[in-house]
């Protein structure tokens, strides 16, 4: 265990932080799911409606470095991909 009020501080920062990261994560898992149960459903207007919310969500959590910027930006162009898809479909 840390000793030094530094370490102590900072240790109380990081578990703050985990579970601020944990909580972002965990509603970006929740909402992928949501977008790609949509997907395999083939409904083009469910998809849409989610698309927007859901695109919203992947770059607040890549601006809160939960996620790389780099995975964020795969992410929304395979969920535009996707929903192209549907859509010509």
């Amino acid at each position: 265990m840390a000793s030094h009020a530094s370490a102590l501080k900072k240790n109380r920062q990081d578990q703050k932080r985990r579970l601020r990261n944990r909580a972002h994560a965990s509603k970006l898992r929740t909402q992928m799911k949501k977008i790609t149960e949509a997907v395999s459903g083939s409904d083009p207007k469910a998809v849409a409606g989610l698309m927007q919310e859901t695109v919203s969500l992947i770059d607040r959590t890549a601006k809160h470095r939960v996620i790389h910027r780099n995975a964020a930006s795969r992410t929304k162009s395979r969920l535009a991909k996707a929903l192209n898809k549907l859509q010509k479909a």
